[in-house]
């Protein structure tokens, strides 16, 4: 199957990925919702109905030089050619993220839906555009795995944090008296439900479940710029500790405080993005009160820094149809630059770039979870699906050749499983994540026993 071009794809570590570069913060907002979401439709009708200049004539000028007539027919062609006929009767949903209007529009295909985000500027010319990740049809809905026993364990309604950044949780409790060792799921990029909700699929509803079942006491929670999206402050001030580490701490003490767990066997698991920041949080706690978590799990964690995964990842789904044409050559020489610019420090004040402010890209970059992983004194389980394409095994090697001989360690990767630690054959794309799965059952097995055995 043809991938969609490249800014059409899912981001690498959930991470959106704006096609223009959004050169400042909007002034308030002149259009009413109703009128945005006018507009949103009418450049998607364009967009589908085989009327790219019109399409193009709705488009700010950054836009403009990014995404002319051809990219837009291209687009449209490989969306088709990819997802089957299309099926017009395009919903919408409104939001407010990091200040910007988006209107999400969702385009329906013979196998397949696609939301197309659609951000718009002050004077309502369309200024950002992404595709997310297609949800299947006929791909089913979300199934609890064969391995949860929902009459082990009891879930009950709890809040992350106090003042401003309250978070609504669920925490996920063995039956029984306890004392239970507990773990706190830590999301990946981009606004994550508490499920870590991907098409049809919730891989921490899943760990959660599943764990619990085996005498684990799980807390999850919304994450922040999922609660919050459009309400975080300063996008220039944002950075890893906003978006993560503050939220998990809290999320550890409650933990602690909770009755049933063993405050000294609360452990941090963290997916993906929340891998790599796993080491900062452990860190973090360690120099306060309560000291370091019992133990950290590291689920497809990064070793390398995010702009070389963008970079990695973007030519991967370019490649999967055998082919890079020369658009997407030109895709991702543009992507380049601006990976090259925020690795300068060199984007403007107020610009957002693959999907964050300079402010964030410094944080990241600044930050060496190798690094801090070396420097803590707590046993770490590392775990690595073989087809994950968003973070390969790569980064897996790196870490065990980083880390080598020091103590406490535990590796595993699995041959079969993605990203979401889902099974699957073949190349993972990104219409997998379309389709219904749950984590695979060793996976909790293994942080099951690993826990138990510490």
């Amino acid at each position: 199957m043809k991938p969609m071009l490249l800014r059409a794809l899912c981001s690498v570590l959930c991470l959106g990925l704006l096609i223009s570069t959004l050169s400042c913060k909007p002034a308030p907002k002149p259009l009413t919702e109703e009128e945005l979401v006018g507009l949103a439709k009418q450049f998607a009708g364009f967009f589908s109905g085989g009327k790219p200049a019109e399409a193009v004539n709705m488009m700010d000028a950054t836009m403009k030089a990014a995404m002319p007539e051809a990219k837009l027919i291209e687009a449209w062609a490989s969306l088709t050619g990819s997802l089957g006929a299309y099926q017009p009767s395009p919903g919408t949903r409104c939001a407010e993220e990091a200040g910007y209007r988006v209107v999400y529009v969702t385009l329906a295909f013979a196998i397949a839906e696609v939301d197309m985000k659609v951000v718009f500027d002050t004077p309502g010319k369309v200024a950002g555009l992404w595709f997310g990740v297609p949800r299947v049809a006929g791909s089913g809905m979300y199934s609890p795995p064969a391995y949860a026993s929902q009459d082990s364990f009891t879930e009950t309604e709890c809040v992350v944090g106090t003042g401003q950044w309250q978070l609504p949780a669920t925490l996920t409790m063995p039956n029984g008296s306890g004392p239970f060792p507990a773990v706190v799921l830590v999301h990946g990029s981009g606004p994550n439900d508490r499920d870590e909700t991907v098409g049809p699929n919730k891989p921490f509803k899943d760990l959660a479940w599943g764990l619990a079942s085996k005498g684990i006491a799980v807390l999850r929670y919304e994450k922040r710029t999922r609660q919050y999206q459009g309400q975080i402050g300063d996008p220039a001030a944002f950075t890893l500790d906003q978006e993560i580490v503050d939220d998990a701490v809290c999320a550890v003490a409650l933990l602690r405080a909770t009755d049933k767990v063993n405050p000294a066997r609360v452990f941090v698991l963290g997916h993906s993005l929340g891998g790599m920041t796993a080491p900062r949080i452990a860190a973090r706690l360690g120099a306060g009160q309560g000291g370091a978590p019992k133990g950290l799990i590291l689920m497809a964690a990064n070793a390398r820094d995010m702009l070389v995964l963008i970079v990695e990842q973007t030519e991967y789904l370019a490649g999967l149809d055998g082919q890079i044409s020369d658009t997407e050559t030109a895709q991702l020489a543009q992507l380049r630059d601006q990976v090259s610019q925020a690795r300068a420090g060199k984007l403007k004040p107020g610009a957002a770039v693959l999907g964050a402010s300079q402010a964030y890209w410094t944080d990241i970059l600044a930050y060496d979870q190798v690094a801090a992983a070396k420097s803590l004194d707590v046993p770490m389980l590392f775990m690595q699906g073989e087809r994950d394409y968003q973070v390969t095994m790569e980064d897996f090697g790196l870490w065990k050749e980083s880390l080598a001989g020091r103590a406490a360690l535990t590796f595993k990767s699995y041959p079969a499983l993605n990203h979401l630690f889902i099974a699957g054959e073949g190349r993972s794309n990104p219409t997998e994540y379309g389709t219904a799965g749950n984590v695979a059952r060793e996976v909790v097995d293994d942080i099951a026993a690993w826990v138990k055995g510490l």
